[in-house]
């Protein structure tokens, strides 16, 4: 049995609810289509406010994902640590940052020319 395709936008919804069932702040997705020589379609980039909900954050996510979607990542990184982990579904990639690392790093500003979707949360 061939494996069904997802689309972008149901593998997108899923990650924003993984993230929101465990109060991950700041969410936003940039959409990188329009730029020429990117690595993937789309960057979701959330926070934490410690390594603990760093972790709790890439877990809901990724059970979340595996469990609806019955997809994985094709690679994780960054969870030793916890201040900056990548989780890569290929064509959407998902940073979950502490404060400090996000703001150091500023990937928003990087990709400054991708079109920016805030994502409203209601805690």
């Amino acid at each position: 049995m061939a494996k069904q395709k997802i689309s972008a936008d149901q593998l997108i919804s899923v990650i924003i609810s993984g993230i929101e069932d465990v109060k991950g702040k700041e969410i936003n997705i940039l959409d990188l289509r329009e730029i020429e020589n990117t690595v993937c379609d789309y960057f979701i980039i959330c926070e934490g406010t410690s390594n603990t909900q760093v972790n709790a954050i890439v877990s809901s996510v990724q059970k979340k994902v595996s469990k609806e979607l019955k997809d994985n990542p094709w690679h994780t990184e960054g969870v030793d640590n916890a201040e900056w982990v990548l989780i890569d579904y290929v064509n959407v990639v998902v940073h979950v940052f502490q404060k400090h690392i996000r703001d150091y790093y500023d990937i928003e500003s990087l990709w400054g020319d991708a079109k920016t979707t805030i994502i409203e949360t209601s805690y």
